[in-house]
């Protein structure tokens, strides 16, 4: 159908103070390995479109390669009316993939599609050209420490805009590790699908000017229960919709955040 978000963590525990939002809390870290990817992949994709599911086993190859690379998988709604409506798509996800249509003004949304970096787009069955994508990505400008408590999530955002830009988003997701469908209907009927790194919020934490700046958000304002996965991402946008990502930081916690 090409076309038109280790020990147990109380062994490790240290009490300490975190002021935010004129809040004195008290507040412990969570355990949780931290990295940075260099580059970072967005697979719009649906359990109704019978292209899909080859991009899909991609996006689970590219995840166990890592590769300093984070890919995502975000499942789409604008396919629910062939008869399956995709238990994990989000509207916000497709109004995401046209947004970044919208930027580039080529009005190029369809599935599976991969936007690297928040610019190129391709084919998301395409390995070969997905990987091309890849290597001609330019350098992240954004460096991100992330870290989360009991109460808290917070990312301190360290670097330089390109040339031209004043300000950039800087966004949390969270997401699912995999998630495994029996399709009932449509065109992938009778197929058991496997999807991993499922994006379920994406949600801006703020605005980034530029040099160091420490961003913090409620932890239980994002939701952040039985999830096992996290990201940052540091992305430019014009008043036409989001573009490069220039930054981007992810968190594992073993039984959840």
């Amino acid at each position: 159908m090409v076309g038109s978000f280790s020990r147990k963590a109380g062994k490790a525990l240290r009490t300490a103070l975190i002021v935010t939002g004129g809040i004195v809390a008290l507040t412990a870290p969570i355990n949780g390995a931290q990295a940075q990817p260099e580059k970072v992949i967005e697979l719009f994709t649906s359990q109704g479109c019978s292209s899909c599911p080859p991009a899909d086993r991609l996006a689970e190859k590219l995840v166990q390669e890592d590769n300093n690379v984070l890919t995502m998988v975000m499942p789409v709604d604008y396919w629910d009316y062939l008869g399956w409506k995709d238990t994990l798509a989000s509207p916000v996800n497709s109004q995401r993939q046209r947004a970044y249509a919208a930027r580039r003004g080529d009005r190029s949304v369809y599935t599976p599609q991969m936007v690297i970096n928040g610019e190129e787009h391709v084919v998301g069955s395409r390995e070969g050209d997905v990987r091309a994508a890849l290597a001609r990505t330019d350098p992240f400008t954004a460096t991100i420490d992330l870290k989360i408590t009991d109460m808290v999530v917070q990312a301190t955002v360290n670097g330089s805009l390109p040339k031209g830009f004043n300000m950039a988003t800087v966004y949390f997701l969270r997401m699912q590790d995999e998630a495994l469908v029996d399709i009932g209907r449509g065109e992938n009927a009778g197929r058991k699908v496997r999807y991993v790194n499922v994006v379920r919020n994406l949600q801006p934490m703020g605005m980034w000017s530029g040099g160091q700046e420490t961003f913090r958000m409620p932890k239980s304002k994002l939701m952040l229960k039985g999830d096992a996965r996290c990201a940052v991402v540091v992305q430019l946008e014009n008043p036409d919709g989001p573009g490069r990502i220039i930054g981007a930081a992810t968190m594992n916690k073993s039984g959840g955040l």
